[in-house]
């Protein structure tokens, strides 16, 4: 039976000696690693068969052991001296007692003493800690009190008294509730009022602060829907309204159709021009839609 006939055969003989080489080096070269001598595991113990020993060669065989002379001592007597025994008069041993007894009170009640100053310093501390935080907190409160007042007094000059106000304009703003201006001292002209606006003539109403009156369209509502509708609305310095928002909260019947018609109302609002107001002011604008007769 002849081997190696074809190609294939001869290439797989010699991939496959090759590869027997290669892990042959490999075992040289990468294998196991070993000490010589191999680690031992223990304790090492010499070998030996006396405690003391002298030489550089180590016998095989336990060592006859040589006679050792043995070194006595000096032995010392000790002479015991006897101490005289001075026996106590029957007057010293009551007052030894007493002294012991009063050195114990005197202990215990130097002992009290101390735990008692203790307290004593710890309470007052304790009570100054606590005057000191309230009298902070009246300080504080005292501060706070005389800058409210001193705030109030300045724009009681400025205006000459709130209560007691005679300004030169006339007019007023605000959501109807009452004549004057509504509003604070500190606050901002363009500021939008709480709430939604109420409706004016025709069913329309709008609130935006300090731009006076607006001009607007009339668009047709939808058949057989009715009621109001608030929209939130964006204005820019131009008077413009540059976002609309139907159907915010105080509308009764926010349908589709109706949010729709007001926005395009809404849109339709034209405020003066104002370089003072903001970039985006806030506003609403309310629209009632009501059957016809």
């Amino acid at each position: 039976m002849r081997y190696l006939e074809t190609k294939h055969e001869q290439n797989s003989a010699k991939i496959t000696a090759l590869i027997i080489v290669i892990l042959v080096l490999l075992l040289f070269v990468v294998g196991t690693p070993y000490l010589d001598p191999p680690v031992e595991y223990g304790v090492a113990v010499n070998f030996g068969n006396s405690e003391v020993g002298t030489g550089n060669i180590q016998p095989t065989e336990p060592v006859k052991s040589e006679p050792r002379e043995e070194v006595t001592k000096p032995q010392i007597k000790e002479t015991k001296v006897e101490e005289a025994k001075v026996e106590p008069t029957k007057t010293e041993a009551p007052s030894e007692k007493v002294l012991t007894a009063d050195n114990a009170e005197a202990i215990a009640i130097k002992k009290q003493k101390e735990a008692a100053d203790a307290k004593a310093k710890a309470d007052a501390k304790a009570k100054a800690e606590a005057e000191r935080v309230e009298r902070e907190k009246q300080e504080a409160a005292e501060k706070q009190r005389q800058a409210e007042e001193a705030k109030k007094k300045k724009l009681d000059a400025l205006i000459g008294g709130v209560k007691k106000s005679d300004g030169t304009q006339t007019g007023g703003e605000g959501p109807g509730d009452g004549p004057g201006d509504k509003g604070q001292l500190d606050g901002s002209p363009y500021a939008p009022y709480k709430g939604n606006p109420g409706a004016g003539n025709g069913g329309m109403g709008y609130g935006l602060n300090g731009r006076g009156k607006p001009k607007f369209q009339i668009f047709e509502g939808c058949e057989n829907e009715y009621g109001l509708i608030v929209v939130d609305i964006v204005v820019n310095q131009n008077g413009d309204v540059i976002e609309a928002t139907p159907g915010v909260r105080g509308s009764n019947n926010a349908t589709t159709c109706l949010k729709e018609v007001a926005r395009k109302i809404a849109k339709s609002y034209k405020w003066p021009a104002d370089s003072k107001a903001p970039v985006r002011q806030f506003g609403k604008v309310s629209i009632n839609f009501t059957p016809t007769n």
